[in-house]
């Protein structure tokens, strides 16, 4: 794959926010706004509903051969499929340098064979990397939120390229984000309206599956996409108490399958 370009120097920013209180640390941009968790007993633990929630492409794809992730905030999910996805490469792209300088804090492995820490603008690498990914997880925030260019048409067309065919798609949107009703329809315009996405999993956090389609689907293709079907009334798949714990369950899925 190519080598991501030098970046310019970004412009000046608040520095993160890290808070240890002896049994949690955590990562923020804003005080208060908690973008990141860790047990400090148990550092490759899901805390935040959110996670756990992005996890559900197991169901989709239970053993991708390349992971790649946009933003590493504390790296929570990074190291969680480090450990339960011991054949799987990881690729984190992130573009903020004093993000990556706290990967020690937070206990994420060093780069090796499996575990590449990039910095570099995402959606550049991702135009420039077409086919490459089995799973992409696009969790890329500031302190403002989403930021544009991580939701536009074009990012998520070069999403849907950057996926092998069959690959899925997880992007953690707030609902409450003024652009929301725009950035869904840049993502249903990129996958063909193959979307979907399970009824209050994360609270206000909406964690939206899509699909590049596959000749012939695989058995988890197949189930997203009878999943996309049913989705017809678009206010999400499932009642919220079930589709948490089933985010539970695939999380304990897992670390029982891995161990």
């Amino acid at each position: 794959m190519p080598a991501p370009d030098h970046l310019p120097a970004p412009p000046a920013v608040a520095a993160p926010l890290v808070v240890s209180d002896g049994k949690h640390r955590t990562l923020a941009f804003s005080p208060g706004d908690v973008q990141s968790e860790m047990l400090l007993a148990q550092p490759d633990a899901l805390v935040l509903d959110y996670t756990r929630a992005m996890m559900c492409f197991a169901l989709f794809a239970p053993r991708p051969r390349h992971i790649v992730m946009v933003g590493l905030g504390g790296g929570s999910l990074a190291k969680f499929c480090y450990r339960h996805f011991p054949h799987a490469r990881i690729t984190v792209l992130e573009i903020r340098a004093d993000v990556i300088a706290l990967r020690d804090l937070f206990c994420l492995p060093p780069d090796d064979a499996r575990l590449r820490v990039l910095h570099c603008d995402a959606a550049d690498y991702l135009a420039r990397t077409p086919g490459d990914a089995d799973v992409l997880l696009v969790d890329g925030f500031d302190r403002n939120g989403l930021p544009p260019a991580l939701a536009s048409g074009a990012f998520y067309a070069a999403s849907r390229r950057a996926l092998r065919p069959g690959g899925v798609l997880v992007a953690n949107i707030f609902s409450y984000d003024p652009g929301y009703v725009s950035f869904l329809q840049h993502l249903r315009d990129a996958f063909d309206g193959r979307i979907m996405w399970f009824r209050r999993i994360a609270g206000n956090n909406r964690i939206l599956f899509a699909v590049r389609p596959a000749t012939p689907p695989s058995r988890g293709q197949r189930l997203l996409l009878r999943l996309v079907r049913r989705h017809r009334d678009r206010n999400g798949t499932g009642f919220g108490w079930s589709n948490r714990l089933l985010a539970r369950g695939v999380v304990v899925w897992l670390e029982r399958r891995g161990s």
